[in-house]
């Protein structure tokens, strides 16, 4: 209908439109000129009133379609409403009768999850985490669910538990990835004691719960341990063999394996800690060369006691030189040039103990130079650090009682070296003096016979 409207106006506009191009020359073309306008408005006109009119009459229709579509959607409402609220009634009649029915198996639920928890806990730092690692994520699914376990769940927790318990007292051997020293991942073949040690390779491992993963010692402990492993290792099953068992999961070992050892301990003594190193060496030299001079000595003066031919080499053939039998010699004479050979002999017999008595001050004097030092250096660190690392303060501390260590282990063993070379020196001087009596005796009592014949 539409169409057909446009079509009529388009021929009625087309005759004007031709006209329009002429203008009327007189009255008569004007007067038809208005009416042929007359009859087009008259034409526009009823075609708008039918346009509006049926305009009005689907605008009507929708009206109608829409007020019965919320009267429908209206009455669906109300329908839905009494459905929820008979639903929410029946709902919390059966949650009552479910708390009703299950009783305490709402307990028993929670005390699962409780226990698929701590289990968890324990499985992420048992070692055998890293040849079955399924298991925790079983255990915390169970563990953070809202819904109540199944009895096929049940079942599976109390399989979980125990082949933790049985593997727990096993030792086996499987490929695992095992992170080396130098931070490469290799995969080897592990051997597990337990839930306690594992080693490969002859080297021992720590187990890591945090990422669950085994990684080497950087440091090993002694080889004797180290060969006891391999041993195990290489073993026939069902062969006894005994080996190293670290109850802490490779804790104590890793610790064990951080203590240092005797050149990292000198070297925690710094410089100070160096030359109280040099100068026990000093000492020690020095001890050796006078330990064997008067062991030489001593058998030299004890072959002379036992001759009466002089001989020159030794202390108291020397002394023995400056007395001759064959004429008497005035006794205070020959008394004052014995004192004389002696006093001539004795810086040799004592030559280094004065030295090593100073090396046995001077090396504690050292030590507590290196502990004040040390301490200083504790100082400094807690005023720029504070006290919140000790870390920061170890190397101080370190220096403090290494060097202390040190200038006592040099000075006690040189202090007691000291002591017994002065001992046999004062011994081989002691019968240089009683020889050299024994000669002013003879000759007294010689002289003394000489006057009464």
């Amino acid at each position: 209908m539409r169409n057909i409207s446009i079509f009529i106006i388009s021929l009625l506009l087309l005759p004007l439109a031709v006209v329009a191009d002429d203008k009327p020359v007189n009255l008569d073309q004007l007067f038809d000129q208005v009416k042929r306008e007359r009859l087009i408005e008259q034409e526009q006109n009823r075609i708008r009133e039918a346009e509006f009119l049926q305009a009005r009459d689907r605008q009507a229709q929708l009206l109608s379609e829409a007020k019965a579509d919320l009267a429908a959607e209206e009455r669906r409402t109300e329908q839905l409403n009494d459905e929820f609220e008979e639903n929410e009634f029946k709902l919390a009649e059966k949650e009552s009768q479910l708390q009703e029915r299950s009783g305490s198996l709402g307990e028993l639920f929670g005390s699962v999850r409780q226990m698929a928890n701590d289990s968890r806990a324990v499985i992420e730092t048992s070692m055998t985490t890293v040849q079955y690692p399924e298991r925790v994520a079983f255990l915390t699914g169970l563990s953070e669910r809202k819904q109540q376990p199944t009895i096929d769940e049940l079942r599976e927790l109390w399989l979980v538990l125990q082949h933790e318990m049985t593997h727990s007292g096993k030792v086996e051997q499987f490929k695992a990835q095992v992170i080396t020293a130098n931070g490469e991942v290799a995969e080897r073949d592990v051997t597990r004691v337990g839930v306690f040690t594992a080693f490969s390779d002859g080297k021992f491992l720590r187990y890591m719960s945090e990422n669950r993963t085994l990684v080497e010692l950087a440091r090993q402990p002694v080889q004797r341990l180290r060969d006891q492993v391999e041993a195990f290792e290489n073993s026939d099953a069902g062969e006894l063999k005994t080996v190293v068992v670290d109850p802490t999961r490779g804790a104590i070992m890793a610790l064990l394996v951080q203590t240092p050892d005797l050149r990292e301990r000198i070297q925690q003594g710094g410089w100070i800690g160096y030359i109280i190193l040099f100068l026990g060496a000093i000492g020690l030299l020095i001890a050796l060369i006078r330990f064997v001079t008067l062991i030489r000595l001593e058998r030299g003066v004890s072959k002379q006691q036992k001759t009466k031919e002089l001989n020159l080499k030794n202390p108291l053939g020397r002394i023995l030189s400056v007395y001759s039998d064959k004429i008497a010699q005035d006794v205070e004479t020959l008394s004052l040039k014995l004192d004389e050979a002696i006093l001539r002999e004795t810086p040799s017999i004592e030559r280094g103990l004065i030295t090593l008595a100073i090396l046995a001050a001077v090396a504690p004097m050292l030590g507590l130079l290196g502990t004040v030092s040390g301490m200083i250096e504790t100082f400094q660190a807690i005023t720029l650090f504070g006290t919140g690392d000790p870390k920061l303060m170890s190397g101080g501390i370190s220096q403090a009682l290494v060097t202390t260590e040190l200038g006592l282990a040099v000075a006690i063993p040189i202090l007691l070296i000291h002591s017994a070379l002065s001992s046999k020196s004062n011994r081989l001087i002691q019968i240089l003096d009683e020889e050299s009596a024994a000669i002013v005796a003879r000759n007294a009592e010689a002289q003394t016979l000489h006057r009464d014949g």
